[in-house]
């Protein structure tokens, strides 16, 4: 078996000759196979840096030669010069079965073998030890520089000192030219949109367009330095791996943002077409909801006060799906960060809009009620007024003092809605009330009633109005007037006018608007029963009234009301 693998190696071996990369692994399967075989013609190789010489290879490993391996680790070291930085590189090693691996940034420089330290009073860990620190002290001095070399360093530097100077003026120039005429194009931008960004520029700044420019042309100074800089001092050898490390820090998040934006094309056209689509529904629901708000589209059983409000809650539907579709495809959504701002953010909407909800639900249930629309006078609460705005939140009257008045929905949907205006084109009963005593007979009542509502504008002779005794108390009787009117939105001008009705008709018959308390023993006192008076045992008040009635003898019952 040991011979095949020796035969095998001995077959590949022009190839590992003219391998730079692939010479490492086939050495590390060479020693995993056979460690312990030794070669007739070992030879010391020296590892040769910059023409110095840091170590020996003295060993060969099955058909790997001293003289190859010590070759491959100095071409290795001679490439490793080129990108090597103390700063950010570092050299290690890592013990392995029967031998030691030294590597560089995870990539493999050389092997440290138990046949190396056979002929030495060193252990295999002592030995790789000692070629790591040889390595790492030989890369760690600067090459010499002749003095032509320093020189033409010098000047390189104040080229490219020159070139950075002449680089600001040049930017200087272009934004004093494009200053000049955006102070132009302000005078005509300022008089419509200047109020609003005067808020976010210093108080003696004049110009805004020239003061956003000169920002930006501090920001393009600034960063091209910090881009420029590095560069010119890179001509120096002493600081040459602090400006690969600058370099390293710039190039760092521009790489990881660059190779993000490249790995998240994909997700990125997914969200534009998720929102492209959404925009779409959003827009065709609104065009369908203002066809139906102007009566162009009807559905039955669906009034037309419905469209707008239910516009809106689809829309918010719309946009919700959407944002939960898109939610997983941006950039960081997964990131414990991520998610704990976002119940942070739940949990103070949880706990803050309880009443807001509430507010928000009961809008959406009136709305689909249908209790009162724009327009109507309505009593809500005890407040009347009509309704000028409805929200999904609030509903505003404006009351006949015209007092606007906030209503939150919720309060709305727990308490009692009176609309005056629900049926527009049937009359609307308006009712005042007066308490008499019983001494007045109910006709006499009851006709004076009447005049005082014949007497009043707005009200309708068709229905006409009619009188109802309400209740019969201790002292009086409640006569209550009811009258017709179409005007619902002036009943505090009609309401006025019928007490103002009935004061000059009972004044005008000589009857007082009071409610008598009387004390009977019963011992011969006069009855309060009209029917039952005599004319010379009547009040001085009622022969007022049967005077102005036409009545001097009894009264006669008249004839029902219903008749």
């Amino acid at each position: 078996m040991r011979n095949r693998i020796c035969l095998l190696l001995l077959a590949v071996l022009p190839l590992l000759v003219y391998s730079q990369i692939n010479t490492s692994e086939v050495a590390i399967d060479s020693i995993k196979s056979s460690t312990k075989a030794q070669s007739n013609s070992a030879t010391n190789a020296p590892v040769v840096l910059r023409k110095d010489t840091l170590f020996y290879i003295n060993t060969n490993i099955d058909g790997y030669p001293a003289i190859i391996r010590a070759r491959d680790i100095s071409d290795r070291l001679t490439i490793l010069t080129e990108d090597y930085n103390p700063l950010l590189d570092s050299i290690y090693s890592i013990p392995q079965e029967n031998y030691i691996e030294s590597k560089i940034n995870d990539k493999l420089l050389f092997v440290t073998t138990a046949q190396d330290v056979e002929q030495q009073e060193l252990t295999i860990t002592e030995l790789a030890k000692f070629r790591v620190k040889v390595i790492t002290e030989s890369l760690a001095v600067e090459p010499e520089v002749s003095n032509i070399d320093k020189l033409k360093n010098i000047g390189f530097f104040l080229l490219s000192l020159g070139v950075l100077i002449g680089m600001i003026k040049f930017i200087n120039f272009l934004f004093r030219k494009l200053n000049g005429r955006l102070s132009k194009i302000e005078k005509k931008f300022l008089k419509k949109n200047g109020y609003i960004l005067k808020y976010f520029i210093p108080k003696n700044t004049a110009n805004i367009f020239v003061f956003i420019a000169n920002i930006i042309r501090i920001i393009i100074i600034i960063l091209f330095f910090l881009v420029y800089s590095p560069f010119m001092f890179s001509f120096f050898p002493w600081a040459r791996h602090v400006v690969g490390l600058f370099y390293g820090y710039i190039s760092t998040p521009i790489k990881y943002m660059f190779y993000g934006f490249v790995d998240f094309i994909p997700s990125l056209f997914f969200i534009i077409i998720i929102s492209f689509f959404a925009r779409y529904i959003v827009r065709v629901g609104k065009e369908i909801a203002l066809d139906i708000d102007a009566s162009k589209l009807i559905f039955k059983n669906f009034h037309k006060d419905w469209a707008m409000p239910t516009e809106k809650i689809f829309r918010v539907l719309v946009y919700a799906m959407s944002l939960i579709l898109i939610f997983p495809y941006i950039p960081g959504s997964g990131s414990s960060a991520f998610q704990g701002v976002s119940i942070f953010i739940g949990a103070i909407i949880s706990f803050g809009s309880t009443s807001a909800i509430s507010n928000i639900i009961a809008g959406i249930v009136i709305t689909y009620m249908r209790p009162f629309q724009l327009g109507d006078r309505v009593k809500i609460n005890g407040i009347v007024g009509d309704v000028v705005e409805k929200t999904i939140l609030i509903t505003h009257l404006n009351t006949a003092k015209n007092e606007d008045v906030t209503i939150p929905n919720a309060n709305i949907l727990l308490g009692t809605i009176t609309n005056y205006s629900k049926n527009k084109e049937n009359f609307i009963i308006l009712h005042t009330t007066i308490t008499l005593g019983y001494d007045l007979p109910w006709q006499t009542v009851e006709k004076l009633l009447l005049a005082a509502a014949n007497n009043t504008q707005l009200i309708e002779k068709e229905p006409i109005p009619f009188v109802l005794q309400t209740s019969l108390d201790d002292y009086y009787v409640s006569y209550e007037l009811n009258v017709y009117t179409k005007h619902d939105k002036k009943m505090p001008f009609i309401y006025s006018e019928i007490h103002k009705n009935i004061l000059e008709i009972f004044n005008d018959a000589g009857v007082e608007i009071l409610s008598p308390a009387y004390m009977a023993a019963r011992d011969g006192s006069l009855t309060t029963v009209p029917s039952k008076l005599k004319p010379e045992d009547k009040s001085p008040l009622t022969k007022i009234v049967d005077h102005l009635t036409g009545r001097n003898q009894e009264i006669k019952i008249s004839k029902p009301l219903d008749e």
